[in-house]
């Protein structure tokens, strides 16, 4: 039953594949709460492992972590492997797992620095206007020009505050800087830390290659990212799996469809990435979807309707399979009938009324065939999984994490020279300057005064009277002095602009503003 270079799904009225030379076509997997979509990821997953592809995946209930060890054999999980002609080849197995967590609780703790993620997905993690997303654009541009990484939320913060205290100068330079928009953007940074996102923000960055990973017999590692408590901040998990999907987008190298995905990535909870979403993002993630199938990674939509998805993303997704959808409102009417129409037609199958009564572990499944043709829907029993079904236990938790190839890679943040530490090294350079300005004015005032009292019979000082500067020449020297030293300070400035600009210049952004690495 089992096939090489396919993997098996379940059985309608014949065995059911996803072939892996066309995996990297994108897939949809869609249903209601119950009816058995975190089953159906988890033996994908299981499928891709074997296949040696590493998988990428939220485990948004904690169901998924399960994967880590094998199942034990049960009554319905038998019969459902008999029932489908599945008996000779299911045995449980474990599958080389890595967890991840943005908070560092149950898994390796993930970063990504200010720097990285860009203006663009910032802006959408914050639900910034459009007046405070052009603001956050110059101040990512200032970082830029002038090489100064922003690496956690307290160098955004640091930038920000300079750009206020220095906003007539800057407005002159990059455009608009509004001070009241710097204050709505800082208090969004507040809201956002207290979302956790201190936590995803800074170094160690996580390294693409990390999840991309093989184990020693040649299967695909499966990493698993806690999502249970990151969901309690929903637009943060978008926003940290749309860059990590640009991240994807702008580090792999082009390899055309090989014959089978270099990684293969599952959105759960799609509607999250797509939810007032502005038009200009949607776009980008269209287009992100559209091209990094060239690169090799699969990306496959969890949700439970699949209006959830927008036409243009949903018109790439070649492989689908639809759980039941429960009709009882009329968007849910309108779902069904959505879902209905998306699949090749089978003659044999009011595909509309099925899918209403779609029992647990059934499915409706269309797959990319040769030439990239979808195969006819089929009602389909899924295959039984060979991992544990429902969560891991602490302990094994935490076995597993001390046991990754990755262990004591990510456990110890690093907090580097930044924009931060650079504005302070200005501002107390800057205290020095106007303390050492203001002693020699004091020194100054002083000399002014043992003039003023030679004059009213005490001792003149030791120069010569006609040497003594007049009040007049002395204000055209201050004069001097003082231009001299605003054309020292704008040439300094515009030889500093341009050792920026050029440094701005290697910095490059990709379709979502994430930056480039490797440059």
């Amino acid at each position: 039953m089992l096939e090489d270079g396919k993997i098996y799904v379940g059985t309608s009225v014949k065995p059911e594949y996803l072939n892996l030379k066309l995996a990297n076509r994108h897939g949809l997997i869609t249903g209601a709460t119950g009816t058995g979509k975190t089953v159906t990821l988890q033996i994908l997953a299981e499928g891709f492992s074997n296949a040696g592809v590493p998988v990428f995946c939220a485990d948004v209930k904690g169901d998924l972590s399960g994967i880590a060890v094998a199942g034990k054999s049960k009554d319905f999980l038998v019969k459902r492997a008999r029932d489908i002609g599945f008996s000779d080849a299911y045995e449980m197995a474990d599958f080389p797992t890595v967890f991840w967590d943005l908070f560092g609780d149950q898994g390796h703790p993930i970063r990504a620095t200010v720097t990285e993620l860009g203006p663009l997905l910032l802006s959408r993690l914050m639900d910034l206007t459009d007046a405070q997303e052009g603001v956050l654009n110059i101040a990512f541009k200032i970082a830029d020009d002038e090489g100064m990484l922003l690496l956690d939320l307290k160098d955004i913060r640091a930038l920000l505050n300079h750009m206020a205290e220095n906003a007539k100068e800057l407005t002159a330079a990059y455009g608009n800087v509004s001070r009241q928009s710097i204050g709505a953007i800082q208090r969004d940074l507040l809201v956002l830390e207290e979302q956790g996102g201190d936590a995803f923000f800074g170094e160690p960055a996580l390294a693409i290659a990390d999840l991309m990973r093989t184990d020693r017999s040649g299967r695909g590692i499966v990493n698993v990212l806690a999502a249970d408590k990151l969901m309690l901040s929903p637009r943060l998990y978008a926003t940290f799996l749309l860059w990590l999907l640009s991240e994807l987008f702008e580090e792999l190298p082009e390899v055309g469809d090989p014959d089978k995905p270099r990684l293969v990535f599952f959105f759960d909870e799609a509607h999250l990435l797509f939810d007032e979403a502005p038009r200009a993002l949607l776009e980008k993630v269209e287009q992100v979807v559209r091209l990094i199938r060239s690169k090799g990674v699969g990306v496959y939509f969890v949700t439970q309707n699949p209006l959830d998805v927008p036409d243009a993303v949903l018109s790439q997704l070649g492989n689908r399979i639809q759980h039941a959808l429960r009709a009882f409102t009329p968007r849910d009417q309108k779902a069904v009938k959505a879902a209905a129409e998306t699949f090749r037609p089978n003659p044999d199958l009011d595909t509309k009324q099925v899918i209403t009564e779609l029992g647990v572990g059934e499915a409706l499944v269309s797959t990319l065939e040769r030439k990239s043709i979808p195969s006819i829907v089929q009602r389909t029993l899924i295959r039984p999984p060979s991992s544990q079904l429902g969560p891991l236990s602490k302990a094994a938790r935490k076995k597993a994490i001390q046991a990754s190839p990755v262990f004591g890679q990510y456990e110890k943040p690093i907090d580097r020279e930044s924009a931060y530490e650079i504005l302070q090294k200005q501002a107390k350079a800057r205290q020095r300057k106007e303390e050492k300005q203001r002693k020699a004015e004091d020194r100054e005032r002083e000399e002014r005064g043992r003039v003023k009292r030679s004059r009213t019979g005490f001792q003149l000082p030791e120069f010569d009277r006609d040497d003594r500067p007049t009040r007049k020449s002395r204000r055209r020297s201050s004069s001097r002095r003082s231009r001299r030293q605003s054309v020292g300070e704008a040439a300094l400035k515009s030889v500093t602009r341009s050792i920026a600009s050029s440094l701005g210049r290697a910095l490059v952004r990709g379709i979502l503003g994430s930056l480039k690495r490797g440059f």
